[in-house]
């Protein structure tokens, strides 16, 4: 006998929610879209709430929570989600601090219920082969340019810029969730130099200096006012060979060769690994691209550019 699918509430109907949750969730037979918490409009066809409160008394039999609302005000829900006996997914980053995840995950943990901190660039096509290429060969540098107009992609998202919303992190962290998933051994950072916008409260531009146990030196790259056509690249020397990851990891080369491109289908893959952790009641709460952000801003030389405007 099939199982009944999951029912889900979207929370927060973002760009992000509209654009990969919901279609993913419609794809999949493990999820039934049930509901949604938006205060700017809700999903035609299911029932709308203003406020998460609402929906947790009023709709006992959905089963699952995902959070699509900015980080900084993501804890407090996520709180009430599990406490309200809630499984719960985290868009990435999982938290606006480390401590609220672990808080998280140890509340979790006590009352049995599933917790996913996504990362959905590990849903990359190239992810998997790319680590696979590593664990064959002795890897001895890395590059990444993870750059990008952040007036195209985060057009008047004021909270990317305030305390908490990470700026060039936001993206950049995708880079470094790939980095930290294909890499056979932990990394972590040795330095850090910010460039704030003299109006804004986090960076428009970042470079980081990484380094494996094994000393591989890793140089990062983040840059938001860049212009032209993004780039989202992360190239691994090994073994005399260059492999290189573009476009977020839809496509990998190995000196110059095309070895893999396919079309982007991460939240499918998210939503894919989440109905398994369900079904088994596990948690998967990987904090360790955030644990570099926080690094970097705990020990980063910061230096101001010019005022930001969209």
């Amino acid at each position: 006998m099939s199982k009944e699918p999951w029912k889900v509430a979207v929370v927060g109907l973002g760009k992000i929610a509209n654009d990969q949750h919901l279609p993913s969730i419609a794809r999949l037979p493990d999820y039934t879209f049930a509901a949604s918490v938006s205060r700017s409009g809700g999903v035609e066809g299911v029932e709308n709430f203003t406020e998460l409160d609402a929906l947790l008394a009023a709709r006992p039999d959905i089963e699952v929570i995902s959070l699509c609302v900015p980080p900084q005000v993501r804890y407090e829900m996520a709180r009430a989600a599990l406490e309200a006996g809630r499984h719960v997914m985290l868009e990435k980053p999982p938290g606006a601090t480390l401590g609220e995840v672990e808080d998280l995950s140890s509340l979790a943990a006590e009352r049995g219920l599933v917790l996913y901190a996504t990362w959905h660039s590990r849903h990359a096509p190239a992810v998997g082969p790319a680590k696979a290429w590593i664990a064959e060969r002795s890897p001895s540098a890395v590059r990444i340019n993870w750059k990008e107009d952040v007036r195209e992609w985060h057009p008047g998202q004021q909270w990317i810029w305030e305390p908490g919303g990470l700026g060039v992190f936001d993206p950049g962290i995708n880079a470094l969730s790939m980095l930290t998933a294909i890499w056979p051994m932990p990394i972590r950072l040795v330095s850090a130099e910010l460039g704030f916008p003299e109006n804004r409260a986090t960076p428009i531009r970042a470079d980081l200096a990484l380094r494996d146990p094994a000393g591989t030196p890793m140089e990062v790259a983040f840059d938001w006012a860049h212009e032209g056509p993004p780039l989202w690249d992360l190239e691994v020397d090994a073994s005399g060979e260059t492999l290189k990851l573009s476009g977020g990891g839809k496509r990998m080369e190995v000196d110059g060769r095309l070895v893999l491109e396919e079309p982007e289908a991460e939240y499918d893959g998210l939503y894919r690994e989440f109905a398994g952790l369900l079904d088994t009641g596990a948690r998967n709460v990987d904090v360790t691209p955030l644990r570099i952000v926080a690094d970097a801003f705990l020990t980063g030389r910061i230096t101001h550019t010019a005022p930001f405007h969209d």
